[in-house]
């Protein structure tokens, strides 16, 4: 069993810069791609970025293209989001997700493991 633990939300003004991290139990974090995903009040919930096995391959969409960057560190288990230039619209509560098929990231569903998510607050 996997088992995601996002931290790292929380109150930003707009402009500035947070840092979420996704924990991850077990021995075999390597072998599963990862990703983020965000759902805003009244809406459904969207991808954000992935990142593969190893990390030498990310995905972004196109709102956060630019502003977030995603990474991991496999001896720590952890993958994290890099936010930057964060937005009013980027207010959302967001999700960890795994999987060892990237493409179920890509395409959002069909996804094996998900975080309880954590909130991202941006006031302008």
């Amino acid at each position: 069993q996997v088992q995601l633990v996002e931290s790292g939300g929380g109150l930003v003004q707009a402009g500035g810069s947070l840092r979420l991290s996704c924990g991850v139990s077990g021995r075999t974090f390597s072998s599963y791609a990862m990703g983020w995903f965000r759902q805003a009040p009244g809406k459904e919930r969207e991808f954000v970025a992935d990142i593969s096995w190893t990390g030498g391959s990310t995905y972004y969409a196109d709102s956060v293209k630019g502003r977030f960057t995603i990474s991991r560190d496999n001896d720590k288990n952890t993958v994290y989001l890099q936010m930057n230039s964060l937005k009013p619209e980027d207010t959302a509560v967001y999700y960890c997700a795994a999987d060892k098929a990237l493409i179920a990231l890509r395409k959002g569903y069909g996804i094996n493991y998900w975080g309880k998510g954590t909130l991202v607050t941006v006031s302008s």
